[in-house]
This record gives C-alpha cells, sequence and structure tokens, in this order.
C-alpha cells in the first residue's frame, strides 16, 4: 500500500492502536509490583522464583526483540503485530490464573515473547502511514508520552484492583484491552507485505538473544551480588561472546538479522546511545520515587501512583506539542540536548527535598523531569526512523527497544547500587538494638520497616527514622548521579545529531536521512517513488 495513499481514518487509528499497545506493557510491569506480595502469600515461591516471576518477562522481551523486528521488515508488521497481540492476551489469562509459581514464571516469559512482538510493529506501522515529518514527530511524541503515562497508571489501577480482586485480576486487565486492538487493528491497520528480503537467519537468533541476555543477566546480578560475583563474571562471558558472533555473522550474510551499517550513521547511533542513558535514569527515577512516596512519606500504592502523574502527563502533552516546532525551529540536536539537560536539572533538583517535602513544590522537578525526557525521547525515537530506510524500520526500532531495555537495567542495577551504598553507611541506628534488628536495617528501607514492627513502639520509631534519613541521602546521590549523565547526554546529542538536518515543511515523505541510501541501495518500498535526498 502506498503510504500517500493510506485514508486518514486508517492513519489515525493506527496512531490510537499504537498509544493503546505502548500503555498495555507498562501498566503490566508496574502493577506486577504491587502484586508480588499477594502472589508470595497465595502461591508460597521462593526467593529465587520470585526474582524469575519479575524478571522472565524482561529476559524474554529483550532478547527477542531484534528478532521479531527482523522477522516484521520480512513477513509485514500488521500481520506480526496482531498475532503478537492475540498471544499477550492469552499469556496475560495464563498468568492471571497460573496455578504455581513455576507456570507463572512460563506464562511470564511468553508474554515477553508477545510484547518484542509490538513496539518494533507498531513503530514501523507509524513510520508507515505518517509520512509528513510533522504529522510523524507528532504522533511519536504521543506514542511515547502514553509510555511514560503507563508507568504512572500501573500502580494506581493495580492498587484499586488488589483492593477489591485477587492478584491474578491485574494481568486480566490486559484482555479486555487487547480484544479491542485486535478487532480495531483487522480493520484499520494498513497492510504491509513484508519486501521478502530472504528468511530470517536461524543462527543469528539464538547468538543475538545470547549476547543481550548475557548482558542484562549480569548487569542485574551485578546489583544484587556485587562485580566480583561468579555469575556476573559468567553473564559478561556469555554475552560478549554471543554479541561478538553475532555481529561477525551478519557481517557476513546476504540478509542479515540486522544491517551493522546502519550504526555507521552518526544520527542512528546517537539516537540509540540517548535512548539507553535517557531509560537509564528515568527507570531507576520511577522506582526510587516509588519507595519515596510509600515507605518514607508512608503513602499508599495508588496514591503514590498518582503523585507521581504530573511529570507523565507532562511528558506526554509536552512531547507531543513541542518536539515537531522545536524540531523545525533550532533542529534534533539542539531540541534533545535542551530536553536533557532540563530533565538534568529536575534531577538535581530533588536533592532539595527531604524526609517532609512539600508535595506542591515537588511537582515542580517532575514536571520538568517529564518534558525533557519526553522530548528527548520523542526526537531521538523519530530520528531512528528517519534516519533507515522504510523497509528497516522494524528492525530499526527493535535495535533501540533493546538499547532502552539495557539502559533501564544499568541505572536500575547501578543507580540502585549507589543508593544501597550510601544507604547502610549513613545509618546510624539507635541504641538499644537487637542484633536480628540490627542487620535487616542495614539491608534496605523496606528490611529496617519489616524489623521496626517488632520492635518497641518508640524504638521502632526511632529506627524508622534513621532509615528514612538514610534512604533519602542515597536517593540524593542517585539523583546527582543521574543528573551528570543527563548532562553528558545533553553534550552527546549536539554532536551526534548534528547529521539530520532540520526537517523542511512540505517534505512529504519525511525521509529527513537516508532516502538516498533507499535510492542508492535499492530499498525503497516497491510501490512508494524514492524521494529526493535532503
Amino acid at each position: 500500500m502506498n503510504p500517500q495513499a493510506v485514508p486518514s481514518h486508517r492513519k489515525w487509528g493506527t496512531f490510537v492502536i499504537g498509544c493503546l499497545l505502548i500503555l498495555v506493557p507498562g501498566i503490566d510491569l508496574t502493577a506486577l509490583n504491587l502484586a508480588v506480595p499477594h502472589i508470595s502469600a497465595d502461591l508460597d515461591p521462593s526467593a529465587t522464583q520470585i526474582l524469575w516471576i519479575a524478571d522472565s518477562y524482561g529476559f524474554a522481551l529483550a532478547g527477542l526483540l531484534i528478532t521479531m523486528g527482523a522477522v516484521g521488515d520480512r513477513v509485514g508488521h500488521r500481520n506480526l503485530l496482531l498475532i503478537g497481540v492475540a498471544v499477550f492476551a492469552a499469556a496475560s489469562a495464563l498468568t492471571a490464573y497460573a496455578p504455581s509459581a513455576e507456570l507463572l514464571i512460563a506464562a511470564r516469559a511468553l508474554l515477553g515473547a508477545a510484547g518484542a512482538t509490538l513496539m518494533p510493529s507498531a513503530l514501523a506501522l507509524i513510520r508507515r502511514v505518517f509520512t509528513d515529518p510533522k504529522e510523524r514527530t507528532t504522533a511519536l511524541g504521543a506514542f511515547f508520552g502514553s509510555g511514560a503515562l503507563a508507568v504512572g497508571l500501573g500502580p494506581v489501577l493495580g492498587g484499586g484492583v488488589l483492593e477489591h480482586f485477587w492478584w491474578g485480576a491485574v494481568f486480566l486487565i490486559n484482555v479486555p484491552i487487547m480484544a479491542v486492538i485486535l478487532a480495531a487493528g483487522a480493520v484499520l491497520l494498513p497492510g504491509s507485505h513484508g519486501p521478502g528480503h530472504g528468511r530470517v537467519d536461524v543462527p543469528s537468533v539464538p547468538l543475538s538473544a545470547a549476547g543481550v541476555l548475557g548482558v542484562v543477566y549480569a548487569v542485574k546480578e551485578a546489583a544484587a551480588h556485587g562485580l566480583d560475583a561468579a555469575q556476573v563474571r559468567w553473564g559478561v562471558a556469555v554475552g560478549a561472546a554471543g554479541l561478538a558472533l553475532f555481529l561477525w555473522r551478519q557481517t557476513r550474510l546476504a540478509h542479515p538479522l540486522i544491517d551493522v551499517r546502519l550504526f555507521r550513521r552518526a544520527a542512528f547511533t546517537g539516537s540509540v546511545t540517548i535512548n539507553l542513558f535517557a531509560m537509564f535514569g528515568m527507570v531507576a527515577q520511577s522506582l526510587l520515587f516509588s519507595l519515596y512516596f510509600q515507605l518514607v512519606l508512608g503513602w499508599s500504592p495508588r496514591r503514590a501512583g498518582l503523585a507521581g502523574l504530573p511529570g507523565a502527563v507532562r511528558a506526554a502533552a509536552a512531547a507531543a506539542a513541542l518536539a515537531a516546532p522545536l524540531i523545525s525551529a533550532v533542529g534534533r540536536a539542539r531540541t534533545v540536548a535542551v530536553g536533557m539537560a532540563v530533565a538534568a536539572v529536575s534531577y538535581a533538583a530533588f536533592t532539595g527535598f527531604g524526609t517532609d517535602p512539600s508535595y506542591p513544590l515537588l511537582v515542580v522537578p517532575m514536571v520538568l523531569g517529564g518534558l525533557g525526557m519526553g522530548l528527548a525521547l520523542t526526537v531521538t525515537g523519530d530520528t531512528v526512523l528517519a534516519s533507515v530506510p522504510r523497509r528497516r524500520a522494524g528492525t530499526a526500532s527493535a535495535i533501540s527497544e533493546t538499547a532502552a531495555e539495557l539502559g533501564g537495567a544499568l541505572g536500575m542495577a547501578v543507580l540502585g547500587s549507589v543508593v544501597t551504598a550510601v544507604y547502610r553507611r549513613a545509618l546510624e541506628t539507635p541504641s538499644g538494638l537487637p542484633a536480628g534488628a540490627e542487620h535487616a536495617a542495614r539491608e534496605s528501607l523496606a528490611s529496617a520497616a519489616g524489623a521496626a514492627a517488632a520492635l518497641p513502639q518508640d524504638l521502632a520509631a526511632r529506627l524508622l527514622d534513621a532509615a528514612r534519613t538514610a534512604y533519602v541521602d542515597g536517593m540524593h546521590a542517585a539523583m546527582l548521579a543521574s543528573a551528570a549523565v543527563m548532562a553528558c547526554v545533553a553534550v552527546t546529542a549536539v554532536f551526534t545529531l548534528r547529521s539530520v538536518p532540520k526537517v523542511i515543511p512540505g517534505d512529504a515523505h519525511g525521509e529527513v536521512d537516508g532516502a538516498a541510501d533507499d535510492e542508492a541501495d535499492g530499498e525503497v518500498d516497491g510501490d512508494v517513488p524514492a524521494p529526493a535526498a535532503t
């Protein structure tokens, strides 16, 4: 189908479906965090099984993103998306009614495999139907903003459901949404037949999965056990070997799973790198503030979720409204740099809040951070799509999403370790504390709260005050580290995104960069004339 001929109702239907799609995984992941205590009480999983319940989704997702992006580029993103939606709905139901921890882990892994089809396919379809650059940037702003909104909605919806139903109901939230997407998608999504450039190279699939999973596993284990742990060394070895063999094989295939030449484009590589480090700060910030609201301020999960919504809503609104005009006015590099600089300032501002903050004042840096991140992620996401040929949109999106997954894992590991180290050093436990409570209190704020429950009221209050103060010190250190990383990313954006020119008004095709490559390499969609290079 010629993108220029896509009817308006199909174009905007694709946009709405994409926004709904990105909501579901975000809500699912944040709701899971609330459901874990209820799952533990019902299924009695071991400590290792609890970790796998939380991680099996992310591992399957990260390991299969590159493969699913390449599959979509070959078989058509509409077809792959509809299959993924159906499997995601079925896996959600299996998760909800899992009778044992083992089956719950398997269902979560299946959910992750289905989730790996969604983002690359949705982004590739948006890239296909929005041929006007300004429209595409606005659509992507709302798309990525919806993802940020999902992080805030998860605790609100999940907390409300858990107050009235059993833990499995939080996963059933996905089923009716996916049913609507499946029905609407079958009617509204434009056909997108794969160009048929070779079959998927089967040996590349386990190599890419081993490489990505090895790195993600090593990062997670480093956070839990330290850099010297044996499992960290094994994870690094497997990840490095898998990635090296995968990239070596891609350079020797006529039809590789990913075209490594994409990384020669500074705009593409820069955008992927910026996404990685943006998620580094954003995911960790979400977790840290969830703990801050609940364990330091004593708020319920639902109230904590509502407290985080202003930043998420601002990210969605600002990204959709401001990204395209700013690109036209100052260019992509400066827009991303400004966004990351604003995020850095907001992170640094959080160090001014302690154990008894004024919430109206706290909202200010939250909104600024959401605005900055929303702008940056919208522009880098748009640049990833604008800097590659249309037929590679799925693979390019998958690479970007894999980097984001890795960035989130790195953020949790590195910044989580910073919080823990500062917390343990800063904690001044009260005198008269039993040895067992002393040991528990030094593990984490949550452990300190658990230990305090068994202590006399006065001693418990003094322990909690000390633990909350120490946690806030750790959070301040993590926020300063995040601010430093975001400032470095802002500088990086100035140099790496300069190769993408400002969007030219009236360029109907939106091939800001890479259009010439389409034409020269014979990679232009068969039903679309090659646009002139800008």
